[in-house]
């Protein structure tokens, strides 16, 4: 199973491109017909009402699947650190049934590798599918990759320019950000780049999660049925 899509769908900076004709409220509906995975920026900023997440349930195709990035107060604000309350808070605001996928813990560049602080919030998630973006050199350790592979959390494959790309598959799905690779949210990737990263897909054989950050300048969406097609993915069945 491969899933391949964007981080987010709300960007002004695509409205003269691919929702060219589409009226706003359309968006989600639009983009969701032509890709089978979204990943959910807004949960990241502020807790979601459960009704935001039941209304995009339903302006989605039924094997649709969101990511949802967890909440910067557990991670940024708390670094990982007392995050009962919020975290059940959060997991409390999730109404996607059918249509979770995996969540997303993406750490700020900060935050250091600190062994004991991850291996008790990895013990408190809840059972699931959970990928850790971690944004720090201090991270690129055996330790650390032992703790994810012990939870069955998956690293985070980034390519940005500003933070390390460590390439390990530590769960029994991969995760994978593409912030684009010389300009950060912006740098499309060409078809070179593209034909690299379905070979990695390949080679790691299992379940797949891909979502283009590259939002800015509205690479994104294009990238994604690029690389869908490499991967002889059909995610234009919806339309």
């Amino acid at each position: 199973m491969i899933r391949i899509g964007t981080s987010g769908w709300r960007y002004p900076e695509w409205r003269e491109g691919f929702y060219r004709t589409v009226p706003q409220r359309r968006w989600l509906s639009h983009l969701a017909g032509h890709l089978d995975t979204i990943e959910i920026n807004g949960s990241f900023y502020r807790l979601q009402p459960p009704s935001n997440y039941r209304k995009w349930v339903a302006e989605t195709p039924a094997d649709f699947t969101f990511a949802v990035k967890g909440p910067k107060l557990i991670t940024h604000v708390k670094r990982l650190r007392d995050v009962g309350d919020p975290l059940r808070t959060f997991l409390g605001s999730l109404e996607l049934g059918s249509k979770q996928g995996p969540i997303l813990w993406q750490l700020p560049p900060s935050l250091r590798f600190d062994q004991a602080v991850l291996r008790d919030f990895l013990a408190a998630l809840p059972p699931g599918r959970h990928a850790l973006e971690p944004r720090h050199d201090s991270f690129r350790t055996d330790a650390y990759f032992d703790l994810l592979r012990a939870h069955n959390v998956a690293h985070v494959v980034s390519d940005a320019p500003t933070f390390p790309c460590i390439e390990a598959v530590t769960a029994d799905f991969a995760y994978i950000r593409l912030h684009g690779h010389d300009e950060l949210y912006i740098s499309p990737y060409d078809d070179e780049q593209l034909d690299a990263w379905a070979q990695k897909i390949r080679d790691w054989d299992r379940d797949t999660y891909v979502y283009f950050d590259n939002t800015m300048k509205g690479a994104a969406p294009y990238n994604a049925l690029a690389l869908a097609q490499c991967l002889d993915q059909p995610l234009a069945s919806h339309t």
